[in-house]
């Protein structure tokens, strides 16, 4: 599966997390929203039934007053119960909507309360214009308890009215805090599944895809220090494609390499065989000049042995290139690694061509793993060059090092003729020589063979130096392990 692949479907797993969280959310908040209008109006029809019940009790009160006292002043609640009776009854029906019960309910109240107010139209009426008809009611109803019994029962269908609007706004109230209980819930639910598949998700494509560049981190570093192996990659994404690409490459160069090295060896012996070819022609012709020199002696002319002098000079300048040339070669020798301490590696090699007469002043050197042979050379040849330029009568050479964690720069210091700026790129070329081509020491090789060396390893060299000041070459050098 494509990496892009894993990706989405890791987003759209969180994705629909989030909608099924958002629809869950949204219709429990419809029932929470119904829930709550319900009891919002079950408010009103609670208020209004108290309101209305309250408006037929005065009415009751009132017509009771009137006819204890026959004082209409008594009647007013009365008369405004006539209005406002029948209306807080119509938008009672309206708020109630379709509960067939309580409109059962609010239907016989509205029919009980008709008959009582029949019943008291009577009795105000007689009350007010006809003595003895009063009696007679008074005798017949009144006392029967009829206008009680329509009360009573009036107030029996408001007290269950209530009691059902009650009993209905606990269920909805109940309902209400189970849908806001079931929100958080489901919430809490599908916030920890979003937060844990998008955690898992992530640590899995970040592990993956990190080990995977990590292992070919690695096999770019191993191709760097010369191991050419591969990378196993069995998936078939986009990082397949760069896995591929470094094993072919590694692959190739590891082919390549070989065949350098191949290439390499046979130049070496083929260098090794030219050399011996032309060494011994040009002992053949330095022998002919000794022979001519030693028979013919009295007859060569003045100008003619200026001429055989040249010649050795000659020969012997062409036999220090081939031997500088074996030198070049041989930098392609690698050597198993060592301690090696620099402070005795120089005495060696100062004792044995710097001049007694030289001022050699040698800082505290480190010891260091590394390959000596290679060490050495680099030694050899700026301390050989430090001896060849530096002033023949006061000849000064110092010799230090600093170090930075395991990399070390050491300097080679003399107090020579100096280098013009404009030479200090050209001088690292092979058979580039300060001095004259008829001066047998200097073949232009020994800095070609250090910034070889230097260059294979990785490291850096650096001159500074102007005319008739002195040289300092410093160059850096690895230690192959911290010791």
């Amino acid at each position: 599966m494509k990496l892009s692949t894993q990706i989405l479907l890791a987003f759209s797993l969180i994705i629909l997390l989030s909608v099924a969280d958002s629809y869950t959310n949204y219709r429990l908040s419809l029932k929470v929203q119904r829930n709550s209008q319900f009891l919002s109006k079950s408010e009103a029809v609670i208020r209004n039934s108290n309101k209305t019940h309250r408006a037929v009790l005065e009415m009751q009160s009132a017509v009771r007053g009137f006819l204890l006292t026959s004082d209409t002043a008594f009647l007013r609640p009365y008369y405004s119960g006539l209005k406002n009776v029948p209306r807080y009854l119509k938008e009672q029906h309206a708020l109630i909507d379709n509960n067939k019960i309580q409109r059962r309910i609010l239907d016989s109240v509205s029919i009980l309360h008709k008959e009582w107010l029949t019943y008291t139209a009577e009795l105000i009426s007689a009350r007010k214009e006809n003595p003895k008809l009063y009696q007679s009611l008074l005798d017949g109803k009144l006392r029967k308890h009829v206008g009680k019994n329509i009360n009573d029962s009036i107030s029996v269908k408001f007290k269950r009215f209530d009691k059902l609007e009650y009993k209905t706004r606990k269920h909805h109230s109940e309902m209400l805090l189970h849908s806001l209980a079931k929100t958080r819930t489901y919430s809490l639910i599908f916030l920890s599944l979003t937060v844990i598949a998008g955690i898992c998700s992530t640590a899995y494509i970040i592990v993956m895809i990190t080990n995977r560049i990590k292992s070919m981190v690695n096999l770019a570093d191993w191709i760097s220090k010369g191991r050419f192996t591969i990378v196993r990659d069995t998936k078939k994404d986009e990082l397949s494609a760069l896995s591929y690409s470094l094993n072919i490459m590694s692959g190739k160069l590891k082919k390549n390499i070989h065949e350098l090295e191949n290439k390499n060896e046979e130049l070496n012996k083929f260098a090794y065989v030219v050399s011996h070819d032309l060494k011994a022609p040009l002992r053949g012709i330095y022998n002919v000049i000794s022979w001519i020199e030693e028979d013919l002696s009295d007859e060569v002319s003045p100008a003619l042995r200026r001429y055989l002098n040249i010649i050795p000079q000659r020969t012997q300048r062409m036999e220090a290139l081939i031997n500088g040339l074996l030198d070049y070669a041989r930098t392609n020798r690698k050597t198993a690694p060592e301690e090696v301490d620099t402070n005795s590696l120089i005495q060696e090699i100062t004792q044995s061509i710097v001049p007694r007469n030289f001022t050699l002043k040698i800082q505290k050197l480190p010891k260091i793993f590394t390959e000596r042979l290679k060490l050495e050379q680099v030694f050899f040849n700026l301390i050989s060059n430090a001896v060849k330029y530096a002033s023949p009568e006061k000849g000064f050479i110092e010799i230090g090092c600093l170090q930075n964690n395991h990399i070390f720069e050491f300097y080679v210091q003399d107090n020579g003729i100096g280098i013009d700026p404009q030479y200090h790129n050209k001088i690292f070329e092979i058979f580039q020589t300060l001095r004259e081509k008829n001066e047998i020491e200097s073949t232009g090789v020994g800095l070609a063979i250090v910034k070889k060396i230097l260059d294979d390893r990785g490291e850096t060299i650096s001159i500074t130096s102007h005319l008739g000041e002195g040289t300092v070459f410093s160059f850096t050098w690895r230690n192959n392990k911290r010791i």
